[in-house]
């Protein structure tokens, strides 16, 4: 139940990250540029996204004065990782399969 509107903003970013390409034509439309299972769910949602990050001082100190006492960044630091790792865990063949384990 996606619109065709928001799709098609979707397709430009995952068309320059070359994980999208577009064959015109009559049996043209869009189609994967990679195997299913090249593309890991960490890609698509930092193409999309900009990659995933609990608090701005997760990569950049300097985003708070005072990240270096800070007793709760270190959480967010490992909580990110988790994350990020578990997204790099899963590719788009894991999804279409429904091979992710909840």
């Amino acid at each position: 139940d996606i619109s065709l509107k928001y799709l098609e903003q979707l397709i430009i970013p995952l068309k320059a990250a070359k994980f999208i390409k577009s064959v015109r034509g009559p049996k043209g439309g869009h189609m994967l540029a990679q195997s299913p299972g090249d593309i890991t769910m960490a890609q698509i949602v930092d193409v999309l996204e900009g990659g995933i990050e609990l608090s701005g001082c997760v990569e950049d100190a300097d985003t708070c004065e005072r990240s270096a006492d800070c007793l709760i960044r270190g959480i967010w630091k490992s909580t990110t990782k988790a994350m990020n790792d578990n997204l790099e865990s899963i590719t788009l063949y894991d999804i279409i399969n429904n091979n992710v384990k909840h």
